[in-house]
């Protein structure tokens, strides 16, 4: 961090009086009160000065959260069952950070995957001894603006997963960049998740091998009672960050392999991919015991899944986990036909009442996500991130601030270059070699 200066540090409130009301969560909100933090570079130079384009967000985000009114909230316990949480839409506002540093933007090379320089950018947006802050204190949003010494700017957020999943933030990001070049709102948002409560008396239909029973120390209400927020160690995850790159030519062989015995009438790019990354990461990491299941998690949108299909603009998190899962034996000797199956398998069982199975799993077990022998792979090229447009400038690329363990990220390939996709996971130098060999084969 090269002379990271703090120019000011506020708190953007709606800019009109809202309406107190309370938003009930979910079970699929409550498994995921975490902080994510994420980061955005622009084309440079930007079109108007630091000065202007703080201005500019200070006043955008005013509007924004007259309709984001549950984002400028704070999380309590609920009136109903003091061992949930839900938002306060109390207008206590957001922190926001404008930041300059010295370092340029051609410094930091490559920007489509996590590494320690991006931990300026973020640098300001965590809280005092933070760790002991009561939940109902705690921002669910904290945004930073940072000027870089060749005058280009990077916008980074970090907010607490349990608010929007991706979906739902990446229309919250296209209508703060509409605003902030002084153009009409997107889409107006719908924070209402009674749509994903929990049956009554709840009615678990399916296993549901995508979570872990609890743990003494682990379990949806410990997490509820305290939010993550204490950073892990970073400097050893970012030395075990690799990125691999498929092309769209790799891509496509790896389809057509999948596709060559005529056993399946098609696939897509992410289901050919996930099965290849599955088989690849379990035969790199020399998982020795073979009848040792296997489990991969992707998360799939299931707004239009379940009946009645959520609203327009719904703001929470409707992202189900599908999942594949194997012997160890079965993934290392069987064809790439087979894994693609189960991958596709793993998104066709997510119906309707699948979805309500797993929420009145959640309700009676209060579980997590599956933790064992398992990993999620997240499709954050598909966000599409990079289609906004900011009064500075239209965004270069997303990227996550770090890798976070147990997760691998499908990231947007260079735009300069042909596209392609960037697999962004976590191993360490041997393991990532033999990775990256058999991601090429086939």
């Amino acid at each position: 961090m090269e002379n990271l200066n703090l120019i000011e540090k506020i708190v953007v409130r709606p800019e009109r009086a809202t309406d107190r009301r309370r938003i009930f969560l979910s079970n699929i909100d409550l498994g995921l009160v975490v902080y994510q933090e994420s980061v955005s570079f622009f084309d440079d130079p930007p079109r108007v000065g630091f000065t202007e384009a703080r201005e500019k967000l200070y006043g955008a985000l005013g509007q924004l959260f007259v309709h984001y009114d549950f984002f400028a909230g704070r999380l309590v316990p609920s009136s109903e069952d003091s061992q949930r949480l839900e938002i306060d839409c109390n207008g206590a506002g957001v922190v926001v950070v404008a930041a300059t540093t010295e370092t340029r933007l051609s410094q930091l090379g490559e920007l489509m995957a996590p590494k320690p320089d991006f931990r300026q950018f973020v640098a300001f947006l965590r809280e005092e001894n933070e760790e002991q802050i009561e939940i109902k204190d705690m921002p669910l949003l904290f945004i930073q603006l940072t000027q870089l010494g060749c005058g280009g700017l990077v916008f980074a957020s970090r907010y607490n997963h349990c608010v929007l999943d991706g979906v739902a933030v990446r229309e919250f990001q296209a209508n703060m960049a509409a605003l902030t070049r002084s153009k009409d709102m997107v889409i107006i948002p719908n924070p209402d998740r009674t749509l994903f409560k929990a049956r009554n008396p709840p009615k678990t239909s399916h296993p549901h091998h995508e979570y872990s029973k609890p743990t003494d120390d682990h379990n949806l209400l410990t997490i509820c009672r305290k939010i993550n927020t204490v950073a892990p160690d970073q400097s050893s995850l970012y030395d075990l960050t690799r990125l691999v790159y498929l092309s769209p030519h790799r891509i496509a062989d790896i389809k057509k392999a999948a596709l060559r015995d005529g056993k399946l009438r098609n696939c897509t790019t992410f289901q050919a991919v996930a099965a290849k990354i599955w088989k690849a990461r379990s035969i790199a990491v020399e998982m020795e015991e073979n009848e040792r299941i296997s489990t991969m998690l992707f998360p799939v949108d299931c707004r239009k899944r379940v009946v009645p299909p959520a609203a327009i603009g719904f703001a929470g998190n409707a992202l189900i986990p599908g999942f594949a899962r194997a012997s160890v034996r079965e993934i290392k000797e069987a064809e790439d036909y087979v894994l693609v199956r189960k991958v596709q398998e793993g998104l066709d069982r997510l119906d309707d009442e699948y979805v309500r199975s797993s929420i009145d799993w959640l309700e009676v077990n209060k579980g997590m996500l599956c933790r064992e022998n398992c990993f999620s792979l997240v499709a954050w090229w598909r966000l599409g991130l990079e289609e906004d447009e900011f009064v500075w400038g239209k965004v270069k690329c997303s990227t996550p601030v770090m890798l976070k363990p147990g997760l691998v990220y499908l990231l947007p390939g260079p735009k300069d270059d042909e596209g392609g996709l960037n697999i962004c996971l976590e191993l360490d130098d041997d393991h990532i070699k033999e990775f990256h060999r058999l991601m090429m084969e086939g």
